[in-house]
């Protein structure tokens, strides 16, 4: 039920974020500063922190168990999801859901952000992951404009989160079979499909200025693996 911040030059916790009444799922900055933070629980609520001020400073209520969450690129907007298979978009101004998408056939386990803030990629118990086009001025009709597969969930039911690379062309996600799956995003192919764990592959994350790739996996492992350029 509770969330920390941790200050890693020192190792040492020096915030704990205390009010949700069940499990929290997922947490994370907002791109804008290092002071807002949003948290997602079972308790069916999001949370909006500023780690200057104790306490929650927004609460978006739910109608479902909210798995995963990511700001947008101003922060002026969340996403979330949960276990009724839609993603949904909420305003913070109006503090009310201003968009909802839906295609997912099971429950979204990761969000992750293109860098200039014009897709968000989905990572879903169904077996597939969506790049949804979330711009404002969208003329079509189905925003999610591409569908990754090959990567697997299965009976764990685990959060299996979403990385994207640095330079955009590449994205990521751990799998229910014990490999790491890269994608080039343009021709939807799979670049690499990296063995070694031997659990469930939960988290990816590329290297900001590296070709590397680390995932850590219900084996209790951290792996770092290098890839091409």
């Amino acid at each position: 039920k509770l969330a920390y911040i941790w200050d890693i030059t020192i190792c040492q916790r020096v915030k704990k974020l205390k009010g949700h009444q069940s499990f929290v799922n997922s947490i994370g900055y907002s791109r804008i500063g290092k002071d807002m933070i949003c948290t997602g629980s079972d308790d069916r609520t999001v949370k909006i922190w500023d780690r200057r001020k104790r306490g929650e400073v927004m609460t978006f209520d739910s109608e479902y168990q909210v798995l995963a969450y990511c700001f947008n690129s101003s922060s002026d907007a969340i996403f979330s999801d949960g276990i009724d298979n839609t993603i949904k978009i909420w305003d913070l101004r109006k503090q009310d859901v201003s968009l909802r998408l839906g295609g997912h056939l099971d429950s979204p386990t990761g969000l992750e952000l293109s860098y200039d803030g014009s897709y968000l990629a989905s990572n879903s118990m169904d077996s597939t992951m969506c790049i949804w086009d979330i711009r404002p001025y969208f003329n079509g009709v189905d925003r999610c404009i591409k569908l990754l597969q090959g990567h697997q969930h299965n009976f764990e039911k685990n959060l299996l989160r979403v990385a994207r690379s640095p330079d955009g062309k590449r994205i990521s996600c751990g799998s229910a079979d014990k490999h790491v799956y890269i994608w080039d995003i343009a021709t939807r192919k799979i670049l690499y499909r990296l063995p070694g764990h031997l659990g469930s592959v939960n988290e990816v994350d590329f290297h900001p200025n590296e070709s590397i790739i680390t995932s850590c996996s219900s084996d209790k492992t951290v792996f770092l693996g290098e890839i091409e350029p």
